[in-house]
């Protein structure tokens, strides 16, 4: 899945409620993956109506508001042309997605949860897209 010249690789995160962890990951992701090489976008089997709001909060502090994204069901259309689908801890409710690459991220859901709890998971998601970015090559 090494990047190809002229073309942008791109990344789904999803969980399922699109509302708290793939959001944050798909936001660290295109703030630190070189976008000549790749993009994200972030999607969810059953969406929510609105990001968490102690996920919004947790991003602010670490300089990214979040608070206008809407989540949005994962569809084969929104899949399509993708290179890697990257899922968080949903178990048997994670999406599916024929023909895509997929990981598993064992992520705990921030939803409900303490902000020095949601803290930890956004830097812990902060550390595996950052690792991600590496091993695939698409950094700045």
């Amino acid at each position: 899945m090494k990047h190809v010249a002229g073309n942008v690789d791109t990344v789904i995160f999803a969980c399922i409620h699109n509302a708290g962890r793939s959001q944050m990951a798909s936001a660290f992701f295109n703030a630190l993956a070189n976008p000549g090489k790749a993009r994200s976008i972030s999607a969810g089997t059953e969406p929510a109506e609105l990001v968490h709001p102690e996920v919004v909060e947790a991003m602010k502090e670490a300089g990214f508001d979040i608070s206008s994204q809407i989540p949005r069901k994962l569809t084969l259309e929104l899949a399509q042309g993708a290179r890697l689908l990257v899922t968080m801890g949903c178990g048997d409710k994670c999406p599916y997605v024929p023909r895509l690459r997929k990981i598993d991220w064992a992520l705990p859901d921030p939803k409900g949860q303490p902000l020095s709890r949601v803290r930890e998971i956004r830097d812990d998601i902060r550390g595996e897209v950052a690792a991600l970015i590496d091993l695939e090559g698409w950094g700045k």
